[in-house]
């Protein structure tokens, strides 16, 4: 008999537990709801209008608003400068937090608190990367070296034997660090030409012969220039991807060329990045209930018709990931052994000219 009593009594306790959570769920949506209704959201990019970024960015900024709850209007700001550590400091330091403003942020922002390559003495980092939350990424996107055809270098192995020339925007872009990590690992001999204002310069340059190679996100050639690789008149000779892609099956990654453990798993590190291609971040002290509501807008906008249709006809690829999954391959960067970290950053820190 009071056994009978006692299950009765728990079950009763387990259906009102249901109850309750149940209920504060639906209590958290309806505020969540009642919270953006009528509301406006700042979506910063760090980077200038039309590049990469922006076109991700503002693809997003056109879908997500019908899949947070109360519908908020969604207007998009470009806040470009310094590889977006000025949007990523203003975020951080700035932004209201109360989940009205997030931001896209260049995806070496989660690597430089612990490399450093943007501001060396940490004098201009203003933020703590573990107080970001995180919404996701829209795509996942690895960088590719190519040569013009014309180029001394067949294979990734001419790249040991024959002197090319790179081009490439600055020291701390991508088509540069990239280049000479490869050189300093793998024992490539690229040279470079820096100063160009953007991956388009870059590419008329490879026309006219003023440099042999660049490396590009992998859309730059078969979404934004497909008419080059059919017609041949580009190769592309190394992935900086984590594994080979299948536009490019044959394409050896930079980590498949590395003759020891350390190398892989210090590129492997690096180009962890390219998983967070496109990251978005809100602000610290966002109320929890509201980070969760924006995280689960952007996985249905993920998966919204509209928005892959949309993606589709820009040419963007349609593989995300959710703010979960990105806030666990930051926490991963910024656990990483202090001894890789300081080889990595020694091997992509530019070296010095003699005087």
């Amino acid at each position: 008999m009071f056994t009978g009593i006692r299950r009765l009594a728990a079950s009763a306790v387990a259906i009102g537990s249901m109850m309750v959570a149940h209920g504060s769920g639906s209590v958290h949506a309806e505020a969540v709801e009642e919270f953006y209704r009528g509301k406006t959201i700042d979506f910063l990019i760090g980077a200038a209008a039309g590049g990469g970024y922006d076109v991700a960015g503002r693809a997003v900024a056109q879908h997500i608003g019908r899949h947070i709850p109360g519908n908020p209007q969604i207007v998009v700001r470009n806040m470009p400068a310094a590889s977006s550590l000025v949007m990523t400091n203003h975020l951080f330091n700035v932004a209201k937090r109360d989940g009205t403003v997030f931001g896209m942020t260049n995806n070496n922002i989660p690597l430089e608190p612990r490399l450093r390559l943007l501001s060396p003495d940490g004098s201009n980092l203003k933020f703590e990367i573990a107080r970001f939350s995180w919404l996701g990424t829209p795509l996942q996107e690895p960088q590719v070296l190519f040569v013009w055809h014309t180029a001394p270098a067949r294979s990734v192995a001419d790249l040991k034997t024959n002197r090319l020339l790179v081009g490439a925007v600055t020291v701390a872009a991508d088509n540069y660090t990239l280049q000479s990590l490869l050189n300093r690992t793998y024992g490539s001999i690229l040279d470079f030409v820096t100063g160009y204002p953007g991956q388009n310069d870059i590419f008329v340059a490879m026309e006219r012969g003023e440099v042999h190679a660049n490396s590009a996100g992998v859309s730059n050639l078969t979404v934004n220039r497909p008419h080059l690789l059919k017609e041949g008149k580009v190769r592309v000779l190394v992935n900086y991807g984590g594994a080979r892609l299948s536009a490019f099956p044959e394409v050896p990654t930079a980590i498949e060329l590395m003759s020891n453990d350390g190398d892989r798993e210090l590129w492997r590190l690096y180009t962890l990045k390219y998983s967070f291609a496109r990251p978005i971040a809100l602000p610290p002290d966002v109320p929890e209930e509201r980070v969760k509501g924006l995280r689960e807008a952007f996985d249905r906008t993920m998966k919204d018709p509209l928005y892959i249709a949309e993606a589709g006809r820009i040419g963007l690829d349609v593989n995300p990931l959710s703010g979960v999954e990105v806030a666990r391959l930051v926490s991963e960067i910024q656990m990483a052994p202090e001894p890789l970290m300081a080889r990595l950053r020694e091997l992509l820190t530019p070296p010095q000219k003699a005087k």
